[in-house]
Order: C-alpha cells, then sequence, then structure tokens
C-alpha cells in the first residue's frame, strides 16, 4: 500500500507523441492487476493512430480533445469516459487552449504499440 501525489513522479515524453508527456502513478510493480497513468498533452499535441494489445480505461481531467476510435471521432472533456477495447486504432489531437489530460487504466499485461500508416 502507498499513497503518492502526481507531482512526486516525473513526467516523461511520449515517444511518439507530439507535445505529450506520460506519468506512471501507479505501475505494473506496484498493482497486482492494473497499471494507472496521467497523460498530458500541451495545446496541438496529440498521439498518432496506434493500437495496443491491451485495453484502455480513461477518464479525463482537463481540456478538450478530438479521439478517433476505430472509424469514430468523438469531442471529449473533462468528466468523460472512455473505454478503448485491445486492438481498436486510436488517436488523439487537443483541441483546446490549455492541456488535455486523462487517467488511463490498463491490466498488467504485455502490451505493443504500433503504429498506423496514415496512408492506410
Amino acid at each position: 500500500m502507498f499513497v503518492k501525489h502526481s507531482t512526486d513522479v516525473e513526467a516523461k515524453n511520449v515517444a511518439a507523441g507530439k507535445d505529450t508527456t506520460i506519468q506512471v502513478l501507479v505501475s505494473s510493480q506496484e498493482g497486482p492487476n492494473f497499471a494507472l497513468r496521467k497523460f498530458s498533452m500541451q495545446q496541438g499535441g496529440g498521439m498518432p493512430r496506434h493500437t495496443n494489445l491491451v485495453e484502455h480505461e480513461q477518464y479525463v481531467l482537463r481540456g478538450e480533445a478530438t479521439v478517433t476510435l476505430g472509424d469514430e471521432t468523438h469531442r471529449v472533456k473533462a468528466g468523460d469516459a472512455l473505454f478503448i477495447p485491445q486492438g481498436v486504432i486510436h488517436s488523439y489531437q487537443n483541441m483546446g487552449e490549455e492541456p488535455f489530460e486523462f487517467l488511463c487504466v490498463v491490466p498488467n499485461q504485455e502490451d505493443k504499440i504500433t503504429i498506423v500508416d496514415e496512408g492506410c
């Protein structure tokens, strides 16, 4: 068991993202079943179309973004919850004037991120 503040967790750049950072608030070594991450995308930032081997449960804390899930595009904002099944192509684009921040819970299973060619 532990308690820690998010400001005590290092924010690291997301390699595939643009102006996007991740903080691993509860790692797979700390939680037996799930990892908890916080993503922050600066104005104009985002993540390209990609897939994962694991599902994602997400909760928007702040800001607005366009999130594409498969063939559907959604405008999301603070208070919205998202479920992204494993293998579904998804992407993010901060459309607001403030950072877009969300919590992301994933199961502690092997994951592989695959960037999807925009030319597909």
